[in-house]
């Protein structure tokens, strides 16, 4: 389809010139235009994460779930039951108040955030990435709408016109059976 087209589709939907829009609409004017299928972003196609990204993703599914919490605190609460009951018969390798689980606790709070914020921020791009091809989708469909409307009504007023000429035609006919009476 020729410039020319693409500009009288901007003008006919949009009521601009087709230099004026931003790319994501020229892209559904083009999309319109060419009447090709809204293609999806090629981010939401493939999983073209790495493998330490797609660990990071896994670490915050896992970190950020009720069975997490649930086994870790079973967990804690069988290393401080271990070492308080088991100081009486020298088992406790880390007696109250439980210096080393507090270590322990730090640095898996140290290592944990930082990955869960990684896997956060590559959510907020595809959610970026999808918000954006959402939006060419519903765009194209009001224009494509609003195109069906201008269609539709220029049906109407085709029909119309001949309605109105049959019924002209047919007072003219009616007319001079009545002066021929």
């Amino acid at each position: 389809m020729s410039l020319d087209a693409h500009e009288q589709l901007a003008k006919d939907l949009l009521g601009c010139a087709y230099e004026t829009l931003t790319p994501v609409q020229r892209s559904v004017i083009d999309l319109i235009a060419t009447e090709a299928p809204t293609d999806l972003h090629a981010g939401l196609k493939h999983d073209e994460r790495t493998p330490g990204e797609r660990l990071a993703d896994r670490v915050a599914a896992i970190g950020g779930s009720w069975a997490f919490i649930i086994g870790f605190g079973v967990a804690l609460a069988v290393w401080m039951g271990w070492n308080a009951f088991g100081k009486g018969v020298g088992l406790a390798f880390d007696p109250y108040p439980f210096i080393f689980l507090n270590l322990v606790l730090s640095t898996l709070a140290a290592i944990q955030a930082p990955i869960i914020m990684m896997s956060q921020n590559r959510s907020a791009a595809r959610d970026r990435a999808n918000a954006e091809h959402d939006y060419i989708v519903n765009l194209r469909a009001e224009l494509e709408i609003m195109h069906l409307h201008d269609k539709i009504d220029a049906v109407r007023q085709r029909e119309l016109l001949g309605i109105i000429k049959r019924q002209n035609e047919s007072l003219r006919i009616l007319r001079g059976q009545g002066k021929g009476s």
